[in-house]
């Protein structure tokens, strides 16, 4: 019964927002995925679990943000990028330690994917080095957080202009393409990319062919 009804209100507190910017957390994510979202493509409803871990990651990033403060470091935290035209971003935080500024981007994470983790995700140094372009800073930390036993990994991320320049001319032809209604293709280890088994794209992208996409929901 109490189950059910925890799992009731997550699901009914889900937020579908309309997107009408690339958010920076695209960066690296499956472009049809992105695609879809901007079309309000039919998708399955996130599952409360999902939800909860979510949750869960947002409470981690409160504990390190009240740390920082209690360390009285110069820090300032969940700062909105400046305004853009297409994309639009929270860091969450900005850092000053021994006279340097550094974006500080938390990850949370459970136990097994931690103990293998032997350098930051390339999605979120993508993300970080966008964050690091829109601040005009050259420094970043990537902190992970193994959720289940509090441990703790860090990797500094220096600024790489090419790369933030490859990002944003990609965020520029998805733009295109959506516009355009052309669909992107697919993945090229699609369905064994590890995006495609947690899409709620999924079976829409299963079933649409061709080259175009136009929106089907109002």
């Amino acid at each position: 019964m109490l189950k059910e009804l925890i799992d009731q209100f997550y699901l009914d507190n889900q937020k579908n927002r309309e997107q009408t910017r690339f958010y920076i957390t695209d960066a690296g994510k499956c472009p049809r995925a992105v695609f879809f979202k901007f079309k309000n493509a039919p998708k399955a409803p996130m599952d409360a679990r999902i939800m909860r871990i979510f949750e869960h990651g947002e409470n981690i990033h409160r504990s390190i943000f009240n740390v920082l403060y209690r360390l009285k470091i110069g820090v300032v935290t969940e700062i909105p990028i400046p305004s853009q035209e297409i994309i639009s971003g929270r860091a969450d935080a900005i850092l000053c330690v021994g006279n340097e500024n550094y974006v500080l981007d938390i990850k949370s994470m459970n136990s097994m994917i931690f103990r293998n983790l032997m350098a930051p995700k390339e999605e979120n140094v993508y993300q970080i080095q966008l964050y690091l372009h829109y601040f005009n800073i050259k420094k970043g930390i990537l902190l992970y957080i193994d959720k289940d036993q509090q441990s703790m990994k860090e990797f500094f991320v220096d600024y790489d202009e090419v790369l933030c320049k490859s990002l944003l001319d990609k965020f520029y032809a998805l733009k295109d393409q959506i516009e355009k209604d052309s669909l992107p293709a697919r993945l090229d280890d699609y369905p064994r990319n590890w995006q495609c088994s947690y899409c709620q794209f999924k079976d829409t992208c299963k079933s649409v062919e061709g080259d175009t996409y136009k929106n089907q929901i109002s």
